[in-house]
């Protein structure tokens, strides 16, 4: 806390082993996180503590019934929070790592937090392609949050300094992984149906989808 009284900005530090490592304690302890993700800065906590994912919300401002995406560090992790379909696996061995996001119903015995996906039909979950985004999940051995690193309604941060700008009086501290990308969104496709859906496109295209396991409904 500066003299003032005034919160100050969080350190923007590179990605070192130390750095990653002190990220996932602070995660561990229901603290936030701004870290590079496949496309922009995410906001990362800890997605199976309702206190930590709460706090994602507050910092946002984001509507409570809007669902999160959580990051996972491996297939395993993936299938602990969620049951996978033969469709389901063979896109995550096809695409993860890497900016596809896959919608999938709920494992009985999930660690994800209900808060996480309030509203919606399953969870979803995404192997990022980001080697930073992907060591903090490792580091913190527990499936994370991420949604955009900004405050609901502003544009997405694609710098540190945007996340520490926008989120600073939130986050303890952001990992600095240089200038995202931020071109498009990771693909977001439904899988809880009859027929997998296309929620969102993005990086990974609908044809790239379909050549792995078939016709997708492209409804948006």
């Amino acid at each position: 806390m500066a003299r003032s009284g005034t919160p100050t900005a969080p350190p923007c530090l590179a990605p070192t082993q130390a750095v990653i490592a002190e990220a996932a304690g602070v995660i561990l302890e229901g603290g936030l996180v701004g870290l590079p993700t496949d496309t922009v800065y995410g906001l990362a906590a800890d997605a199976t503590s309702d206190d930590a994912v709460a706090g994602v919300f507050r910092a946002k401002g984001r509507p409570p019934e809007k669902p999160l995406i959580a990051l996972v560090a491996t297939r395993a992790m993936a299938a602990a929070c969620a049951d996978f379909s033969a469709p389901a696996r063979a896109l995550a061995r096809e695409f993860w790592p890497g900016p596809l996001t896959l919608v999938l119903p709920r494992a009985a015995r999930s660690p994800l937090s209900p808060l996480v996906h309030r509203g919606a039909p399953g969870v979803s979950l995404r192997i990022p392609g980001n080697e930073t985004a992907r060591a903090v999940v490792e580091a913190a051995a527990r499936p994370l949050t991420a949604p955009s690193a900004n405050p609901s309604g502003a544009p997405s941060p694609l710098t540190a300094a945007e996340v520490a700008a926008g989120l600073g009086a939130h986050v303890a501290l952001v990992i600095d992984g240089g200038l995202a990308d931020g071109s498009l969104a990771s693909t977001l496709l439904d899988l809880t149906g009859a027929t997998p859906r296309l929620l969102r496109p993005g990086v990974v295209t609908a044809e790239a989808v379909e050549r792995v396991i078939g016709p997708i409904d492209r409804g948006v």
